[in-house]
């Protein structure tokens, strides 16, 4: 069965498709971009970006009974493969330990001209 995860504290979505998807201990959390949920505002910046889509992900994380310590699987994409080193260290920052999983893509366009976008997947273990 599965149950659809949404939270304010994180960006509604913008298309036909849920902010999450939990089944059988396993959640699935769409692409987020950078937009901050309280004024809809996209920050300047690769680093601000990738700061917002993580805090994103951290309050969908949280609203399902998950945390960063759960996610076993990401998908990152960006706008300019460039900026790659500089997502990676606001990344690196919810993954201290254990990190999960990763490909990161360079695409050609991202939703509202974002210039990073994070998908992700986290597993009960305990």
């Amino acid at each position: 069965m599965k149950k659809v995860i949404h939270t304010e504290q994180a960006p509604a979505a913008i298309g036909p498709y849920s902010q999450a998807i939990e089944a059988n201990g396993m959640l699935f959390i769409s692409g987020q971009i950078p937009v901050d949920p309280a004024t809809g505002i996209v920050p300047d910046g690769i680093t601000a970006q990738t700061e917002q889509v993580m805090k994103n992900i951290a309050a969908i994380l949280k609203e399902a009974g998950y945390s960063f310590d759960d996610v076993v699987k990401t998908t990152c994409l960006l706008s300019d493969i460039a900026n790659f080193g500089a997502m990676n260290e606001v990344y690196a920052q919810y993954f201290l330990v254990n990190p999960p999983a990763r490909a990161a893509f360079a695409v050609r366009d991202l939703p509202k001209g974002v210039m990073v976008e994070i998908e992700t997947i986290a597993v009960k273990t305990k």
